[in-house]
């Protein structure tokens, strides 16, 4: 939970301090049951109770938050008048409380139940993924315990590319997968493919992608000197493309004809450029900072100097999955989501470096690894760089992020005609589901669903999406 300061005159958060007599547990009312509000208590007493201001900080780990749900919904039970509760507090001592309580209630067994959810339907999963670091808070929730902790048993599974991914997980060998933001839209929409009805429920990363050019190409770093270059992205539906066909056509080419912009699995980039059969890329890590560590290559901008905060990669299931198997797929994603918490954290970016290294996750030196998540790197043109949001970790799906995309996929040809951008956007990235299981998990997630941003410069309004597209003068739609 996010640190902040609440007043008496607040409800109590569910993972506030039960045996804290100054809190008001009841959602209604006032202290001593009597009155329907608490002002109307004052009134009638005549007196003014005083407003006591408490930090809400969050909890030290995952048993003790649940102890505190669980403490709490007994003591509501028990005290349904806050007047009894803080008598029995004051005659107690919250320590003595807790032990008193567990005398007639099981609160150990409680909390286990409670953390377990409801009954899972399918214990073993299977989960694939592509070996970049957006995929962080997947991989790494296999080795470091995250599944485990949620009561599943998940293989995650590396594959070669994204049309990979893709097939098995609409095929159902995978339950669910990493996959790049656009592509439950497109599946959703059946662009690329036949409609299924996918979902987005958590962001991967934010950031976290660059444009690599060959060490060649060291004096060419202003765009318009690129016509003719060959650029790799690594899917057609993926923000690495919308994102280079956004540079470029700000620089005033098309990406269509000016350049030439091919899909290639992100393992296979940096030996492509070595090969001199690209002269650049527009990639997820570890392979911008591997074509520096090998010396065929230098960065030339990251992503997050183009969008920051800008979505890349979604933890995505099957519409399906989540309603044949609601509470599997509520324990995955909130798994996902720890893991998540876990990962935006500075102080824990090393040890994911080396949990994620291993040839079955990204399999990559351990010091590229480190160089991309702590943002403190070698941008091949001599420079050591400090960015330490070259990567960042936020599962909040804003819906206003799909819209976004909506807009690029339609102006450049790859949906056509009446397009419902909020709906579609509603339907595949699940705000509202996750901010509903990022609250069980303890976190607090954002109150509203979408939100403008800026695009190199350029605002973007997602009630506008029409008007946005018709702002570009390079585009393919009409």
């Amino acid at each position: 939970m996010v640190a902040g300061a609440i007043t008496e005159s607040f409800v109590m958060s569910t993972f506030d301090n039960p045996l804290d007599q100054r809190r008001r547990l009841n959602r209604s009312g006032c202290g001593c049951g009597r009155h329907v509000s608490e002002a109307e208590h004052d009134r009638d007493a005549a007196t003014q109770v005083p407003n006591t201001q408490l930090q809400c900080v969050a909890v030290e780990n995952e048993d003790r938050r649940f102890q505190g749900v669980v403490a709490s919904a007994v003591m509501r039970a028990v005290f349904p008048q806050d007047a009894a509760r803080r008598t029995f507090l004051k005659a107690v001592g919250s320590s003595t409380a807790l032990a008193a309580l567990s005398q007639f209630f099981p609160l150990g067994t409680a909390t286990e139940v409670f953390a377990q959810g409801g009954p899972i339907e399918k214990k073993d999963l299977k989960v694939g993924f592509i070996p970049i670091t957006c995929g962080t808070p997947i991989i790494m929730a296999e080795p470091m315990g995250f599944y485990a902790r949620r009561g599943l048993n998940v293989e995650v599974i590396k594959t070669a590319g994204w049309a990979v991914i893709r097939d098995k997980t609409i095929n159902k060998e995978y339950d669910a997968a990493h996959m790049l933001s656009p592509m439950p839209l497109a599946i959703t929409m059946g662009a690329g493919s036949n409609p299924i009805a996918y979902t987005a429920p958590a962001i991967e990363n934010i950031n976290g992608q660059a444009i690599t050019l060959s060490i060649k190409h060291k004096d060419k770093r202003d765009p318009k000197s690129w016509k003719g270059f060959k650029f790799a992205v690594p899917f057609d539906y993926s923000m690495h493309n919308y994102l280079l066909r956004y540079y470029v056509a700000e620089a005033g080419l098309d990406p269509d004809t000016d350049i030439q912009i091919r899909a290639v699995p992100p393992p296979e980039m940096v030996a492509n450029l070595r090969a001199d059969n690209l002269d650049g890329f527009l990639g997820p890590d570890p392979m911008n900072q591997r074509a520096v560590y090998d010396g065929v290559g230098f960065i030339h901008m990251l992503s997050k100097d183009m969008w920051e905060g800008h979505p890349c990669c979604v933890f995505a299931a099957s519409r399906e999955f989540i309603t044949q198997a609601p509470n599997t797929y509520a324990a995955l994603l909130k798994a996902i989501i720890d893991a998540t918490a876990f990962a935006s954290k500075a102080e824990n970016r090393k040890q994911i470096a080396e949990a994620i290294a291993p040839p079955n996750y990204i399999n990559q030196p351990v010091t590229v690894l480190e160089q991309i998540l702590t943002g403190t790197f070698a941008d091949g043109l001599g420079s050591v760089k400090r960015v330490p949001n070259r990567v960042d970790f936020d599962p909040f799906p804003w819906e206003s992020f799909a819209v976004w995309i909506l807009t690029q996929m339609k102006r450049w040809g790859q949906i056509k005609g009446d397009v419902d951008y909020a709906g579609v956007a509603k339907q595949v990235f699940l705000a509202t589901d996750t901010g509903k299981l990022m609250r069980e998990a303890g976190l607090t997630p954002p109150t509203a669903t979408s939100k403008s941003f800026s695009v190199m410069g350029k605002a973007f309004d997602p009630s506008k999406p029409e008007d946005y597209i018709k702002s570009f003068r390079i585009r393919r739609s009409a």
